[in-house]
């Protein structure tokens, strides 16, 4: 086995710190960072990341949907790839790490074989996928699903906040929107695929360590819901005689919070959205709209959950004499991560730290599409306080090193393959 040494991965992580500072100056915006599907950032992002790509011995092509691809042959020529990568796009306002980490720490991977002169049993491949937050048309995960054929015709007549569809900013980036399906790649090429990323929470800086292996992408169900009571004059209704819509929501939120608590540590819930009508100072609410997301790394445990919270609703919509509705908009199942990939991960992360964390990851990823296709692992970095989507996500060298060594770790494990 080739050695890492530690001045090797110290010098690369300075290099990747540095290329994570360059690509941070591309964004459309001057005082924040913002770089969305098929802008010019996107082109100007995807022309850095090929010539560092090529800088390494990597055949290079950009596909149909506007995705970065590299390829570093293995011993045979024909032998199918291990895919490593993450997204180079950005939410609005955006931290310099979500996404981005995980394709320049890919590419260090194969600059490590490079450096080497060294060829695995298989091929390597690394991919900067073009949109997965899904910022400038509202689909997010376009870019990875193009790659696994989950591409829907009619996104390309989606529109951005100025009118430009899809199949214009296409043709604009210098792509064709006939070709979309033409992105797909066939099973048989890529055996699995590896993604590293900020954990974009707080649980490994809460437990002192900066790498853990994922276990599952948590799957959600978002639900809009309604108490229904009677507004009326806020002097003149007694307590007892009031079906105060604000009061029971309050009551349920409460509820909610002390139900999931209760129910199980990898279950998270939210009320993020509460609309108050008539929401008048000396009037009794009677009509109260709000949200409910509740995610977690296993569908049975979060349906059970859910029947649960909504049950809850209706008992306090009952014994306050009014009425209680939902509606689920949205639904994603739970991905679990390959078994195998875990252990690999995990092998990695033994060479460098002493204890192996094993969590879900409360937020989505491109390997959530590629899961319906190939294998996928995860392997998370500690971010400072858990801060992420914002200008003050942060993380250090020291980690990326350790990440970087754990990921070279990993990948060389195919070579009994």
């Amino acid at each position: 086995m080739i050695e890492i040494s530690s001045e090797y991965a110290e010098s690369v992580a300075q290099r990747v710190m540095e290329r994570i500072e360059a690509l941070a100056k591309i964004s459309s915006d001057t005082n924040a960072m913002t770089r969305v599907y098929l802008s010019k950032e996107h082109k100007q992002t995807n022309i850095q990341v090929e010539a560092w790509m090529r800088e390494i011995g990597m055949h290079v092509w950009q596909d149909e949907v506007g995705n970065i691809c590299g390829r570093y042959e293995g011993v045979d020529a024909q032998a199918p790839a291990i895919l490593l990568g993450s997204h180079l796009d950005t939410v609005r306002n955006a931290g310099k790490y979500d996404g981005i980490l995980g394709v320049l720490t890919a590419l260090e991977v194969v600059a490590f074989l490079h450096h080497h002169n060294y060829r695995l049993p298989v091929a390597i491949e690394v991919i900067g996928f073009a949109d997965e937050e899904g910022t400038r048309f509202d689909v997010t995960l376009l870019g990875s699903k193009a790659l696994t054929g989950q591409w829907e015709k009619d996104w390309l007549e989606r529109k951005d906040r100025e009118g430009v569809s899809i199949a214009q900013a296409l043709e604009a980036f210098g792509l064709d929107p006939k070709n979309i399906m033409q992105a797909q790649r066939k099973k048989e090429e890529i055996l699995a695929y590896l993604e590293l990323h900020i954990e974009q929470g707080p649980c490994l800086e809460n437990d002192h360590l900066a790498l853990g292996v994922v276990t599952a992408i948590n799957g959600a169900r978002r639900l809009m819901c309604q108490f229904k009571g009677h507004a009326g004059h806020a002097g003149t209704v007694p307590m007892q005689h009031r079906k105060d819509a604000l009061v029971a929501a309050a009551k349920w939120i409460v509820a909610i919070d002390d139900l999931i608590q209760k129910e199980d540590p990898n279950l998270v819930a939210t009320v993020g959205y509460l609309e108050n009508k008539p929401n008048a100072v000396n009037v009794i609410s009677g009509h109260v709209t709000l949200s409910l997301d509740i995610r977690g790394p296993e569908d049975t445990k979060i349906d059970q959950a859910l029947k649960k919270i909504l049950d809850k609703a209706n008992e306090i919509a009952n014994d306050n004499a009014m009425s209680f509705e939902s509606d689920e908009f949205y639904r994603i199942q739970a991905i679990a991560c390959d078994q195998s990939l875990q252990d690999r991960f995990a092998y990695g992360v033994s060479q460098v730290q002493s204890t192996t964390k094993y969590l879900p990851s409360g937020a989505g990823h491109d390997a959530i599409a590629i899961a319906t296709r190939w294998p996928v692992g995860m392997l998370f970095v500690r971010c400072e306080k858990g801060i992420s989507h914002h200008p003050a996500e942060s993380m250090t060298q020291h980690d990326a090193k350790l990440a970087i060594q754990a990921y070279i770790h990993t990948v060389l494990t195919w070579v009994d393959m």
